[in-house]
């Protein structure tokens, strides 16, 4: 079962449950996601996205839902930041487990090998083959910190 299919599933039982907030932020992922297969369509790609586009959707929204909670903590609004949590746990059940440090450094090393990198200059590739493999288990953020200490 694909993760739209999860994600549809997961909304009707939630709605049976009823599951107020739960139903809100399934809802949320929903929407989000006809809005990228939109946003491909426009862009002449392949609608619906694939896999790799939804996880990469979901990652997205996690992301949104901590820099929020954030905020709203720096503004002593911890009911609202404490709501921004709930739906980033929600949306995090349907993304891959995320790698530990030491998976991640396995990652990149092998990454490295396989794209033959000896430079900074090949850094592109080496993040491609890490996107393509781990979209969504892996924080690209960290793992460019890692190819850079590997290469440079």
């Amino acid at each position: 079962m694909d993760l739209r299919e999860r994600i549809s599933e997961a909304l009707k039982a939630a709605m049976r449950a009823r599951a107020a907030e739960r139903v809100g932020t399934l809802r949320l992922m929903g929407a989000a996601l006809k809005d990228r297969d939109i946003a491909a369509r426009g862009e002449g790609q392949p609608a619906p996205v694939d896999e790799a586009g939804v996880v990469a959707v979901l990652a997205r929204m996690v992301k949104q839902r901590g820099e929020s909670a954030r905020a709203y903590d720096d503004a002593g609004r911890a009911d609202l930041a404490a709501k921004e949590r709930a739906e980033a746990a929600v949306i995090e059940e349907f993304l891959p487990r995320a790698l530990t440090e030491a998976e991640a450094e396995a990652a990149v090393a092998e990454a490295v090998a396989e794209a033959g990198a000896a430079s900074l200059r090949d850094m592109g590739r080496v993040m491609a083959i890490l996107r393509a493999r781990h979209a969504g288990a892996l924080d690209m953020g960290r793992a460019g910190a890692m190819v850079k200490a590997r290469l440079g």
